[in-house]
């Protein structure tokens, strides 16, 4: 029996108690080598990536007017655990996550990707670029989020952080979906080496259930193994479209 199916069996406040406990361990135990893993892949990303990142701007600026980069807010790790009551001095309300904005080359028209609406894109997205489908497709418009990985908000590795009005939805709909939250979120990660953007509720919950399987088994191995295997993945387009 996985851990995943172990996870799901046990009482609800058991289970997240479990998980909770898990997580803190772990994080006790390696968050400092694993942190500062995480700060030298992203420098060494920045330094390696320059000359691409830099080719990639001129094309987004070149083919579609408007900005380069693109910004959103999204929800973080959550310090404050499922077992904590809602409500503090510091967040009055349980947003799930400490908020945060992520970067990302824009891979869409200027006009839409203002509007800042909380939908996900779909393979055949109108609202997509020329260059943005390129960029998608081998996730290079990921690239900037190496400089939140540098501010703390992310790690390389992690479940990816959703959008504050879409996770909230999905919390309602989707049992222990806020469990995701006990780790920092990632650029790469189990669940998007193994599956593709989310377009439906079934695909957030397959996508649960790999993320379930990294909060159960994080290590400093772990993280490098699913770092090793993200270029495999994206060459053979195992997670994108």
């Amino acid at each position: 029996m996985t851990s995943l199916e172990l996870y799901e069996l046990s009482p609800r406040a058991t289970r997240a108690a479990e998980v909770e406990r898990s997580a803190s361990v772990v994080a006790g135990l390696d968050e400092g080598p694993r942190r500062m893993l995480n700060v030298v892949v992203a420098a060494l990303g920045l330094v390696i990536a320059a000359p691409v990142m830099l080719v990639i701007a001129v094309l987004v600026k070149l083919t579609s007017p408007g900005p380069v980069f693109y910004r959103q807010p999204r929800v973080g790790v959550n310090r404050r655990g499922p077992l904590t009551p809602a409500g503090n001095h510091r967040r009055a309300i349980d947003m799930g996550g400490q908020p945060f904005t992520i970067y990302k080359f824009r891979t869409m028209t200027a006009s839409s990707s203002s509007q800042n609406r909380a939908v996900w894109a779909s393979q055949n997205d109108a609202r997509i670029t020329p260059i943005g489908r390129v960029l998608r497709k081998f996730r290079l418009d990921e690239l900037p989020q190496l400089f939140n990985v540098l501010m703390g908000d992310m790690n390389v590795v992690g479940p990816r952080p959703e959008q504050p009005t879409i996770f909230q939805n999905l919390r309602r709909q989707i049992p222990r979906y806020g469990d995701r939250q006990l780790v920092r979120p990632g650029i790469t990660g189990w669940a998007q080496i193994n599956h593709h953007y989310d377009e439906t509720i079934d695909d957030v919950r397959k996508k649960l259930s790999f993320d379930m399987e990294y909060i159960g088994r994080q290590s400093l191995l772990e993280d490098l193994k699913i770092m090793l295997q993200t270029a495999p993945a994206v060459v053979l387009r195992k997670g994108g479209w």
